[in-house]
C-alpha cells in the first residue's frame, strides 16, 4: 500500500471507528479500519454471530435513462436486460480486449440501475463507462451515501429489529426501505460467504445506523483483515489481486458470469477473445490451494514445476480461522487445475507443497429463494 496518511480520504464513519479503538490503515485511497479486537476473533464472530463492516469506500453508482441495461450489456457479459426489478446480478466490467477492468453488482432498482463497484477502481470505472455508454444515459456517483455490510448467521434477526421487512429478501434481492424516517437501500448480499445484507444509507445518518446495529449483543464491528480472510475462505476473488485487466473471465474461474444468452449473442466487449477460452480452453486458471504445514503462502509467491521454473503465481493467501490451516488462490496451467493435483509453491526460496482444492473452502450460507 503506497498511500500516505496525508492524502487519504476519510470515511463517513472514520471518527466512529477510531472511537472504538480500530487500527486504521490505508486502503483504496481511504483510511480504513483493519481490525478492532483482532482478525481471528472478528472472523469467527462473523461466522457465528453478526459482523458490521464499513464498505463506504466502494463506488455506488446510479445509471438512469432509456435502454440503460442494454447499453451496459455492451461492456459486461451479464444478462442485465432480463434482470427483474428488485433483483441483483454479479457481472464483470470488460475492456475492449475482454480483460477484466472490475467486478460489480448490478441491481434493477426500477427507475434506474444501481451499481456497486470496487473502491480502488471506481474513478477509472466511471470514466470508462461514461466513455463507452450512450450520451442519453446519466451515470451518477452517489458520493453522499455510505455503505454498511451486516454479515453472519444472526444478521437477519439483528436487521429485522430495525427494518422488519428486510427479512423478506432472498439472496441477490434488493429494495427500498426506511428506518426512523431515513431512506435505506438494502440488498441481501455480501462478500463473506455468509447470509447478510448491504445497506446504503445517507452518509450523515451512517453513525446513527451503525450505533443502532452494534448496540445489539450479536453485532460487532469487523475490520478489513477479517473481511479478507472471510472472502478468501468463501473463494471470492479480490479485484487487483486475483484478477486484473490482463486476465480474462474463464482464466479467472468466473465462467458463471458469462450468461448463456450473452454467450450466444457474443456482442459484449472482448467477446471474441473471451469466448475463445470458453468453457475450458484457457491456458491458465484461478484455483484454490490447501497448503501443507502451518506457514501461510502470500500473494506474489511463485508456482514452480519440478525444474524450479515459474509456471504460475499465488494471488491471495492466508491462514483460515475456520479450517485452522493455510489456504490460497493461485493461477496454474489448466492441465494442473484439477482438484487433488499436487502443486509446488516457492516463497522466499523455500518450496512448499500444496494441493488443488475445491472452492469455496468453507460452504456458502446464502439465504436463497426455494426453487418451486
Amino acid at each position: 500500500m503506497s498511500e500516505t496518511t496525508e492524502n487519504l480520504k476519510q470515511l463517513p464513519l472514520g471518527d466512529w471507528h477510531r472511537g472504538l479503538g480500530a487500527r486504521m490503515v490505508p486502503f483504496a485511497g481511504y483510511e480504513m479500519p483493519v481490525q478492532y479486537e483482532g482478525v481471528m476473533a472478528e472472523h469467527i464472530w462473523t461466522r457465528t454471530e453478526a459482523g458490521l463492516f464499513d464498505v463506504s469506500h466502494m463506488g455506488q453508482l446510479q445509471l438512469t435513462g432509456e435502454g440503460a441495461a442494454d447499453a451496459l450489456e455492451t461492456i459486461t457479459p451479464g444478462n442485465l436486460s432480463a434482470l427483474a426489478p428488485g433483483k441483483i446480478r454479479y457481472t464483470l466490467l470488460l475492456a475492449q480486449d475482454g480483460g477484466i477492468l472490475d467486478d460489480l453488482m448490478v441491481t434493477n432498482a426500477g427507475q434506474h440501475l444501481y451499481l456497486v463497484v470496487n473502491g480502488a477502481t471506481k474513478h477509472d470505472d466511471i470514466a470508462y463507462m461514461r466513455d463507452q455508454l450512450p450520451q442519453g444515459l446519466t451515470l451518477d456517483h452517489l458520493e453522499d451515501a455510505a455503505l454498511l455490510a451486516l454479515q453472519g448467521p444472526k444478521a437477519e434477526a439483528a436487521l429485522a429489529r430495525l427494518v422488519p421487512d428486510a427479512a423478506k429478501l432472498f439472496f441477490m434481492e434488493a429494495g427500498p426501505f426506511e428506518w426512523n424516517g431515513i431512506p435505506l437501500a438494502i440488498s441481501r448480499s455480501g462478500y463473506t460467504g455468509e447470509d447478510g445484507f448491504e445497506i446504503s444509507v445517507p452518509a450523515d445518518q451512517a453513525v446513527a445506523l451503525a450505533n443502532a446495529l452494534t448496540a445489539m449483543d450479536e453485532v460487532r464491528p469487523i475490520g478489513l483483515g477479517a473481511r479478507d480472510s472471510l472472502r478468501l475462505e468463501a473463494g471470492l476473488p479480490l479485484y487487483g489481486h486475483d484478477m486484473n485487466a490482463d486476465i480474462l473471465p474463464v482464466e479467472a474461474n468466473l465462467s458463471f458470469a458469462l450468461s448463456k444468452a450473452r454467450r450466444e449473442q457474443a456482442n459484449f466487449a472482448g467477446a471474441e477473445q473471451v469466448l475463445a477460452q470458453y468453457p475450458d480452453k484457457a491456458a491458465k486458471k484461478r484455483i484454490g490451494l490447501f497448503v501443507d504445514g502451518r506457514q501461510p503462502i502470500r500473494e506474489g509467491a511463485s508456482v514452480v514445476d519440478d525444474s524450479g521454473a515459474t509456471i504460475g503465481n499465488v494471488t491471495s493467501g492466508g491462514f483460515s480461522p475456520t479450517l485452522q490451516r493455510p489456504i490460497a488462490m493461485a493461477y496454474v496451467p489448466m492441465e494442473l487445475s484439477q482438484t487433488g493435483t499436487a502443486i509446488t509453491v516457492e516463497q522466499r526460496g523455500k518450496k512448499i507443497a500444496c494441493t488443488v482444492a475445491d472452492m469455496p473452502f468453507v460452504p456458502h450460507h446464502y439465504h436463497r429463494k426455494p426453487k418451486p
